[in-house]
């Protein structure tokens, strides 16, 4: 079912990336149309979550946890916008998306087989063909004047992806408790208490988009960015419900793999998208690479051989 749920996320994910590829096709701003994309993403939130499952329930702990996801996600966003004005798009991307082994690793580290987060060889094999595969999509040979600073401002988008994906991941581990409480699990979080976590996700993140918006632009957004924001709202939010569901539901053998599938699937249909739309060139044996990353690390290899 993760799997599953994963690949939906990087789905509704990759046809949001369409609609702000139009909004901008159209003239618009990044910042208007984010603006408008995560108020909407916050409405989505709502109704997958409280209205979808009837618990209203406030929570602290999960308004909290929100927040700071919320946080994160918007640090994460202002360092890609600053990356992409400063360096080469195909390695920032590359370098945003190669942060999505990291969370299968730190909760490996931190809590290991017996908290559900086994880590195997055949795991650190396919991250590593993974990354490869990311980083030769991505690789460009001009050189950029602010080179020190893309350098900078991408390992700080690198960090943030890869702290908001783990953060998703230990909240996904206090939901399938229950656990003796310690310092690495403070507090048991109750699935029907958790509802305002992804809309509270949304509220913070809009708010560092407004405040940017209204720092640089001060204007209404116009009719386009409206139309293809609500449009990359809705389905952004969408996959970001599934986003924070895959890890709730994620068996052991999975949880170190859905996050680099989650790349790997927005990667793969966009690049169908940019092919067909837009007559772009795509390095096709790059996602096979992250592809073949995949199977190898997800298919019980153990098990199989042993059949034969």
């Amino acid at each position: 079912m993760a799997i599953i749920m994963i690949v939906l996320a990087g789905g509704f994910v990759a046809l949001s990336n369409y609609f702000m590829r139009r909004s901008i096709d159209a003239g618009g701003s990044t910042r208007a149309y984010l603006v408008v994309q995560l108020a909407i993403s916050i409405i989505i939130g709502i109704l997958f979550n409280p209205v979808r499952t009837g618990h209203f329930a406030v929570s602290t702990p999960s308004l909290v946890l929100g927040l700071i996801g919320g946080v994160i996600l918007g640090s994460m966003m202002w360092s890609v916008g600053r990356a992409l004005e400063s360096g080469p798009p195909g390695l920032t991307f590359a370098t945003l998306n190669s942060a999505t082994v990291v969370p299968g690793v730190v909760m490996a580290l931190i809590f290991g087989t017996q908290w559900g987060h086994p880590y195997t060889a055949w795991d650190a094999a396919g991250s590593a063909l993974v990354v490869v595969g990311l980083f030769w999509a991505g690789w460009q040979s001009e050189s950029h004047a602010s080179k020190r600073r893309w350098v900078l401002l991408s390992l700080l988008a690198f960090t943030f992806h890869a702290l908001l994906l783990s953060f998703l991941q230990w909240r996904a581990l206090l939901m399938k408790g229950p656990y003796d409480l310690s310092p690495l699990v403070p507090f048991p979080l109750p699935a029907e208490k958790g509802q305002w976590f992804m809309p509270m996700i949304f509220v913070a993140a809009t708010l560092m988009q407004l405040v940017s918006y209204c720092r640089f632009e001060r204007r209404l957004p116009n009719k386009r960015e409206v139309s293809y924001g609500i449009a990359g709202g809705a389905t952004n939010g969408i996959g970001t419900f599934f986003l924070i569901l895959a890890p709730e539901v994620a068996t052991p053998w999975q949880n170190a793999m859905i996050f680099p599938l989650f790349a790997v699937t927005v990667i793969i249909i966009c690049n169908v998208w940019g092919q067909m739309l837009y007559k772009e060139r795509v390095n096709w044996g790059s996602n096979l690479l992250c592809l073949f990353g995949i199977v190898v690390a997800t298919v019980d290899w153990r098990s199989l051989f042993g059949t034969l």
